[in-house]
């Protein structure tokens, strides 16, 4: 009999995507070792070993664009669209040379984060498409004007198609699609004790001054470092490459560490929106001091999202990138509400999988 076999299609914008959808596939994986899984992304491979140490076959295939960033913050939104229509011309090979894949591998169940082409290659393979997301590529172009009101079009008849999604908090409506679950926070768990941690990076400071600075996989251009040497009794951690030799900040090694591994040791975590980050702090309860993003349909539904459920301050650009960063020693402000997110979104999608897959 042979094994039955999930593949995972991750979109390729960014890094969080990568990490939640693995982290999700890592579930799969302890609850049902036998399980055959294929991760399709364009996203490092690299990346993926940190958060599946585990065996898996890594299928570098791009069935989404996303939106094409110079860096975490700054979008190039006429390239992004061109590569949209030429995505949209050539669906039907793209498709059509991917599904004869699934149907060699005898593959029986695509999850999808969140490439619409998933729905018909999934269909073309005579398999269902499971969904995880809290938002939506249509919602995301939306807000990018009538330029891409075809491609949103195109989005939202694939979705609508979508067999299930899990939505995942901080979320937007995603009212396009027809049988939606809602879930708990995903991500990963830390795999090192404080104490070990601290050895390993000879670190002397107080947690309480101890700071994380993580801006994504594609970082951030700019970033004024030079602010820390107002700061010389703090520690400040950052994955970024690049980094300016400073006394008080340590380059954390991106093979072996994740941002979630060391968030532990930290009193706040600065950094920009987005949902894995978030979702990790809060399952750890690690504050986070963000910088609003207007430009970024998700960026407002994530931060608030944020001020609901965690302590936070959110900055606007000019305390980051042009003022003192006082905004290290100022008060955070407590959560807005009083309602608790359930932090185990991993384990209801996997739960689903390996029922399905039974």
């Amino acid at each position: 009999m042979t094994a039955p076999t999930l593949y995972v299609s991750i979109t390729n914008h960014g890094f969080g995507h990568a990490t939640r959808a693995a982290s999700v596939a890592a579930r799969v994986k302890e609850l049902a070792p036998a399980v055959d899984l294929i991760v399709a992304t364009t996203a490092p491979q690299w990346l993926l070993d940190e958060y599946l140490p585990i065996e898996y076959e890594y299928r570098p295939v791009a069935l989404d664009i996303g939106v094409i960033q110079a860096d975490s913050l700054t979008m190039n939104l006429p390239a992004t669209l061109a590569k949209l229509d030429y995505l949209r011309a050539h669906q039907a090979d793209l498709v059509a040379e991917e599904a004869a894949y699934l149907k060699q591998r005898g593959v029986d169940l695509v999850l999808a984060d969140i490439p619409p082409l998933a729905v018909p290659l999934a269909q073309a393979a005579g398999v269902p498409c499971w969904m995880m997301s809290n938002f939506g590529w249509d919602f995301i172009y939306r807000a990018f004007g009538a330029e891409f009101a075809e491609a949103v079009a195109w989005i939202e008849g694939w979705f609508r198609q979508c067999d299930r999604l899990f939505r995942l908090p901080f979320h937007e409506e995603m009212a396009a699609f027809p049988r939606i679950e809602d879930v708990g926070l995903t991500g990963g768990s830390p795999r090192y004790s404080v104490a070990d941690l601290r050895e390993t990076f000879s670190l002397s400071t107080s947690p309480e001054r101890t700071v994380l600075l993580t801006f994504g996989g594609l970082g951030v251009q700019a970033v004024p470092y030079d602010q820390l040497s107002r700061f010389p009794d703090w520690q400040f951690l950052s994955f970024d490459v690049g980094l300016p030799d400073l006394p008080n900040l340590l380059q954390v090694p991106r093979k072996g560490f994740r941002p979630v591994d060391v968030m532990p040791l930290c009193s706040r975590m600065v950094c920009k929106p987005g949902y894995s980050t978030f979702s990790e702090a809060c399952r750890l309860g690690v504050p986070v001091i963000t910088i609003p993003r207007d430009d970024f349909a998700e960026a407002p539904v994530l931060v608030n999202g944020l001020q609901d459920h965690s302590w936070h301050r959110v900055l606007q650009p000019e305390e980051f990138f042009q003022q003192d960063w006082d905004f290290l020693t100022a008060p955070l402000h407590p959560p807005r509400t009083d309602i608790s997110l359930a932090t185990d979104g991993n384990t209801p999608i996997a739960e689903a999988v390996v029922a399905y897959l039974a």
